[in-house]
């Protein structure tokens, strides 16, 4: 019953919050509601002293919802999904280059650079911090989010395939980064000298792999299972079948659920769609999907939002954070430019690429998500403190920008 309870409360706030938006303020609607549950947040924190029960109750609520599972175990394969099952394959052939590159190679130098200058920077503050916990700032801090920057591109009038880059890479690049992450993590567990680069090439080959395998068996037997039949009720189950069921298997068989739910959205999209469905299956199917993605944006966006209660702000948090936003945006610009350099994508290149990639590399959830996953100790306060304070820039400022930004780049 306490989980009911809470989770009915998420939902009449995500609906009063969305109407909120919608019928005054007018934003991207997981952004508006966001900024809302923010300015709730710090009125509940003002009102403190007025209403000490009420906000104890809220603090409780906030404490009681695990974060970490309720994104990464649960919504997760819902809005990746959602988002892949859109993704045109003959567009994303054509820049399957850039994605590939981009989601590997630009994670692990934004990676690499971003533990680099936040070292240098937490040393410079009189806070000093392992190089392995800003290895790990790196890797959950390089990824840009599929479900913000999805959100964003639809509201922007950008080229078809800079939006491709964009939206794949985001898609991709949240498995590699989560990968890296785990790898860092278990050499922290078992020490640096006995992690060797076989271990870390199987693990990767096991998550990363075995993600694209296992995706691709899913999408499969879910297209066979559509083509053979014509009922949309039926159809639509077998979509919400493949999501819970493959997350579930993956997770179980130590594989990327992000990237098998990813693969198994592009087959079912592109394939199951074409040859699979009837015109009215696909309908219901696109709808259904579409309704899933926004309301689980919008969950999403208010739990950043209500994640502001329980998070701890010092100041000199508050300054490393500020640097940290800085940090973050130059390892996004060349961890970006440099694959672009080296494999000569200029040719290819709309006129400003490499400024619009960095302003349009939102950070989201997953981020946010990571850092909290980490067991608590000084050095994770700390890198969950600077993670939500890049995040919240990221969405609002660089969300909200994003658009004219281009306009103006373009």
């Amino acid at each position: 019953m306490e989980l009911y309870n809470s989770f009915a409360v998420i939902i009449v706030l995500a609906a009063v919050f969305g109407y909120i938006n919608v019928r005054f303020i007018k934003l991207p609607s997981a952004i508006g509601v966001m900024i809302i549950s923010l300015v709730g947040s710090l009125m509940m924190i003002g009102l403190e002293k007025l209403y000490p029960n009420l906000f104890q109750e809220t603090l409780r609520l906030i404490k009681s919802l695990d974060f970490y599972t309720i994104l990464m175990k649960v919504m997760l394969s819902f809005l990746l999904f959602a988002g892949s099952i859109h993704i045109n394959v003959k567009e994303m052939r054509k820049e399957r280059r850039s994605i590939i590159t981009f989601s590997t190679i630009g994670v692990l130098l934004s990676t690499i650079m971003v533990a680099t200058l936040s070292y240098l920077i937490c040393h410079l503050f009189g806070l000093p911090i392992g190089f392995i916990y800003c290895l790990l700032f790196g890797a959950l801090i390089s990824p840009t989010d599929p479900i913000a920057v999805m959100e964003i591109l639809k509201s922007s009038n950008i080229a078809k395939s800079l939006e491709m880059k964009i939206s794949g890479e985001a898609l991709f690049n949240d498995g590699i980064a989560v990968v890296i992450f785990l790898t860092i993590l278990e050499a922290m567990r078992l020490g640096v000298d006995k992690l060797t680069f076989v271990n870390v090439l199987l693990l990767f080959l096991r998550e990363a792999g075995g993600g694209l395998l296992f995706g691709f068996l899913l999408g499969y037997i879910a297209y066979v299972a559509l083509r053979t039949i014509d009922d949309y009720k039926v159809g639509v189950m077998i979509t919400l079948a493949v999501v819970m069921g493959g997350y579930m298997l993956a997770d179980y068989m130590h594989i990327s659920g992000p990237i098998t739910m990813v693969i198994a959205g592009i087959f079912i999209g592109n394939k199951g769609r074409r040859f699979g469905m009837s015109e009215v299956t696909r309908d219901y199917v696109d709808k259904f999907w579409e309704l899933v993605d926004e309301a689980l944006n919008v969950i999403l966006f208010l739990l950043i939002g209500m994640e502001m209660l329980v998070i701890n702000f010092s100041i000199s948090y508050l300054w490393i954070g500020m640097c940290a936003i800085v940090i973050v945006l130059v390892s996004r610009y060349v961890s970006v430019s440099i694959p672009i350099i080296i494999l000569k994508y200029k040719k290819n290149m709309e006129r400003n690429e490499i400024g619009i990639l960095t302003w349009s590399g939102v950070r989201g959830g997953i981020s946010v998500a990571l850092a909290l996953s980490l067991p608590y100790s000084s050095e994770s306060e700390l890198i969950v403190s600077i993670t939500y304070i890049i995040v919240l820039f990221s969405i609002i400022v660089q969300g909200l920008t994003v658009e004219k930004v281009v306009k103006r780049l373009m």
